[in-house]
């Protein structure tokens, strides 16, 4: 690990910028809006990233690369402490097969759309994917260091989030009108409330789209995503296993490179069983998840810091193509399969 006196400079840089990304966060229109602190982090990151940054990076550099990898880390663990295995029964085994298949199917589409049609680069389209089909910004960020992305490739990934995941704040109340007549989502609001937790791309998304919606779909909408989240472990070291084996067979220099443990992961899986015992008072966990906010924001704030609009502007428009066909999926395909999955298999009352 650097010295501190390395990486104080950076840390406070970047943990400046996560403050006021947090502070404009609690501001009721940004949140109504579903702009949380985490958006709004890695755009203000980008502004002083892309203006009086350069400057300073000599000597902020080792303490924000710091922050957008050892901090994000400890922030992905912390994460965990915002769910428990009572989330699942809440939701039953048939939102626990919902928002397996959504998620195994929007990521398997950015793949094979992304790399073999619009010739994407691989983790451009892997970390698109990764935040399109489990939890957005938070998914893309935990995905970065199993692929060892580049930085402009996660900015542009959270970004297609940040796009099309505000679209769905204000399309979904929407389509709750629509299904109220055409029935294609049944279960009523609880049905629809899973319906929009299993395809909305951020947590904060989920709760402004269902809000709109009323507190019954909002209440099933958050649980529902929540088991989403969970997913993420199992995600990260299926792909981790996957990344191995095609090394391996593409005879690459890394051809015998081991499978990339994501353990941070495994202590995420860990800090989700703690806290489904209950034994911490539930003040300390709202202090706790609150400093996991600033945890994720500040890697995010250094993310933004580290990119460049130039290397964005390179991307063109086929990342945007990508995450717009992807969210279509989203609305059209997550609606079929919410469709064909009974509702209320296994459900906790």
């Amino acid at each position: 690990m650097p010295a501190l006196g390395r990486l104080w400079p950076g840390l406070v840089l970047s943990a400046a910028l996560a403050a006021a990304g947090m502070g404009l966060g609690g501001i009721g229109w940004l949140q109504s809006h579903g702009l949380s602190a985490l958006t709004l982090a890695i755009v203000l990151g980008m502004l002083v990233g892309n203006t009086v940054y350069p400057r300073f990076a000599a000597t902020c550099g080792t303490g924000v690369n710091f922050s957008k990898q050892n901090l994000l880390r400890l922030g992905v663990v912390l994460y965990g402490l915002r769910l428990t295995l009572q989330d699942i029964g809440h939701v039953g085994l048939s939102g626990v097969v919902i928002d397996a298949l959504v998620l195994s199917s929007t990521f398997t589409l950015a793949y094979v759309i992304g790399t073999r049609w619009l010739k994407l680069d691989r983790d451009t389209a892997m970390l698109i994917g990764a935040g399109s089909s489990i939890c957005g910004a938070a998914a893309v960020m935990a995905t970065e260091p199993v692929l060892r992305a580049r930085a402009e490739q996660v900015t542009v990934a959270v970004a297609t989030v940040v796009v099309f995941g505000t679209l769905s704040i204000f399309l979904y109340p929407a389509l709750f009108d629509l299904n109220q007549h055409w029935q294609v989502i049944t279960g009523g609001v609880d049905g629809f409330g899973i319906y929009a937790g299993s395809t909305i791309h951020e947590v904060a998304q989920v709760v402004a789209a269902a809000h709109a919606i009323g507190a019954h779909a909002e209440d099933t909408a958050v649980i529902t995503k929540m088991v989403r989240v969970m997913m993420l472990a199992p995600f990260l070291l299926l792909l981790s296993v996957w990344l191995a084996r095609d090394r391996s067979a593409t005879g690459g220099k890394d051809a015998r490179a081991k499978i990339t443990v994501p353990w941070f992961a495994f202590a995420f899986v860990g800090v989700v069983l703690f806290n489904s015992l209950h034994w911490l008072p539930s003040q300390l966990v709202v202090a706790l998840t609150t400093i996991d906010t600033a945890l994720l924001a500040t890697a995010m704030a250094a993310l933004g810091l580290a990119t460049h609009i130039s290397s964005i502007r390179k991307a063109g428009m086929k990342p945007l193509l990508l995450a717009s066909i992807l969210f279509i999926w989203l609305i059209v395909g997550g609606a079929l399969i919410n469709h064909w999955v009974p509702i209320g298999l296994g459900a906790v009352e």
